[in-house]
């Protein structure tokens, strides 16, 4: 969270963005998305919260572990959303400078799959093989212990930051604001993670049609991405010039899409500088 913090300010106020602005958004963000990540996590684990005589408050032990990455960035998302709005800036410039920082902050959140054992794949000869405790849950029945596996959370480590530099270069020569950025890591991430499921042991996972839900769901996640930057590129194709909502006419200071305000005007009784559509 640091690490995206840090990184989303920096870019940010580079872009015009207040300072500052980029931690309060946190404030918002964060909350929620612990919520929606534990949500999903129950809900896509329904057998190990709900059976005859289980302690239904166990769903809400984040600190015996269970968040979801999926339900974290759509609440979190929401939280941002808020957060944004209340600030007078849009939602899709922050998202876009959060983008590489978002991939930066899930790669070193992968590193605590390796102290817990979490996030392998099926078995391996290949040399960097992961060796599991045959305690651990999603140990295959039948498998001999120093069995190797797929280190899945080593594999998602090395594809983020490979996301990371993707995007960093992309805006060196391509336009992706107005939420391109965005849409790009929802590519990247979601094509990663779609191909990372496909071989993943998880003793509980939810399947619906037959298909593991966070295979369904990152499949999903990079076609939407697809969609945002195709649908951003007909609607922005010109440059971004601020990420600050324009105000609203009438001296009220509450910021609005379809109003625009020259970036010098004087706006009587409103907050701040004027802010350019």
């Amino acid at each position: 969270m640091a690490v995206a913090v840090a990184l989303t300010s920096r870019r940010l106020t580079a872009r015009g963005g207040p300072s500052g602005a980029v931690l309060d958004i946190a404030l918002w963000a964060v909350p929620f998305g612990i919520i929606g990540g534990r949500l999903y996590h129950v809900i896509t684990h329904p057998t190990d919260y709900f059976f005859p005589g289980a302690d239904l408050w166990k769903t809400l032990y984040v600190w015996e572990g269970g968040l979801a990455i999926f339900g974290a960035i759509l609440f979190g998302s929401l939280g941002a959303y808020i957060a944004c709005r209340r600030a007078g800036l849009r939602f899709l410039s922050f998202a876009d400078a959060l983008a590489p920082g978002m991939l930066l902050a899930q790669a070193f959140g992968r590193l605590g799959n390796y102290f817990n054992q979490e996030l392998f794949g099926t078995p391996t000869t290949l040399p960097w093989g992961l060796q599991i405790d045959p305690t651990q849950p999603a140990f295959p029945t039948g498998l001999p212990e120093g069995t190797l596996f797929h280190p899945l959370f080593l594999y998602e480590i090395l594809w983020n930051l490979l996301g990371v530099a993707i995007i960093l270069l992309a805006e060196k020569h391509l336009n992706l604001r107005w939420g391109r950025a965005l849409g790009l890591y929802l590519v990247i991430y979601g094509m990663g993670r779609t191909w990372f499921e496909s071989f993943r042991l998880d003793p509980t996972e939810f399947e619906l049609g037959g298909f593991k839900i966070n295979m369904l769901i990152a499949t999903l996640v990079a076609i939407a991405g697809i969609l945002l930057i195709i649908v951003q590129s007909r609607r922005h194709p010109e440059p971004e010039t601020d990420p600050m909502l324009p105000i609203r006419q009438g001296g009220s200071g509450t910021p609005a899409d379809d109003v625009c305000v020259p970036s010098d005007a004087s706006v009587p009784g409103a907050p701040g500088r004027g802010r350019q559509g």
